[in-house]
């Protein structure tokens, strides 16, 4: 087993305009990309980076769920700070915390998140200890205090529209980035939907894997929404797979 130093990495972040939505507040999506790069970064820095994984074990990092609490989206033109920190690894998962913090410290945003080893050739999940990744204990809360389990429908579902996955949609391991599911999502609703209301919370469960030339059906379920949660999930038309369940909580803005 090779244990592991500095378990806590930071990256400064410039909010561009390539950041923003039209509210000129970095758009959630975003926010899941820079995320998957500073727990690369993250990775790397501890000796487990991509490159290593890959050459060494034919493996690759996937994420599997996560939550993230929004106090508030980072401002075009502001500076802000991404914290992360591993778990300790189980049979399987890997878990890892994020903050993003303001010029001032303030926390405005938290995560928890699960990820896993995956056969790059085989497509299959591996066990946590294949790679031998063990962490000197660290003193620190949870990001949120919370388990991050399955997610379910109201039992309202509705199509919302049909996806086409293409060239701008497929990262490196050739799957559908998760970053794009949340555009997916955010795609269900009207831009004048968007203009009342802001994402307060979101979880995601990520299931199965989309490849370039499936069509993604979304759908969602709004009929909760006067508690301030909708539900949207997509399902994959090549092969009825779900490929993601999301549920988000909103507020008015």
């Amino acid at each position: 087993m090779e244990q592991v130093k500095d378990l806590i990495y930071k990256s400064n972040i410039h909010v561009d305009l390539r950041d923003v939505d039209f509210s000129r507040k970095m758009k959630l999506s975003n926010l899941f990309s820079y995320f998957q790069d500073v727990a690369s970064f993250a990775a790397d820095e501890l000796g487990f980076g991509i490159e290593r994984l890959a050459k060494e074990f034919g493996v690759a990092w996937v994420l599997l769920k996560i939550r993230v609490d929004i106090d508030r989206l980072p401002d075009w033109d502001e500076e802000v700070t991404i914290e992360t920190w591993p778990i300790q690894p189980k049979r399987v998962e890997f878990q890892r915390d994020f903050l993003v913090k303001d010029k001032n410290g303030n926390v405005i945003i938290r995560a928890v998140s699960v990820w896993v080893i995956m056969d790059i050739k085989e497509r299959r999940l591996k066990r946590a200890d294949m790679i031998g990744l063990r962490y000197p204990e660290l003193s620190r809360e949870r990001a949120i205090e919370t388990r991050l389990g399955k997610l379910k429908d109201f039992g309202q579902l509705e199509e919302a529209y049909k996806k086409i996955i293409g060239y701008s949609d497929i990262d490196f391991n050739g799957h559908l980035n998760n970053s794009k599911y949340v555009d997916f999502i955010m795609d269900c609703f009207t831009i004048d939907e968007h203009e009342k209301y802001e994402v307060q919370s979101i979880e995601m469960n990520f299931i199965n894997e989309a490849l370039s030339g499936n069509t993604i059906t979304l759908y969602k379920d709004i009929s909760n929404r006067q508690n301030g949660i909708v539900y949207v999930e997509g399902r994959n038309e090549n092969d009825y797979n779900t490929v993601f369940k999301s549920a988000v909580r909103i507020r008015k803005k």
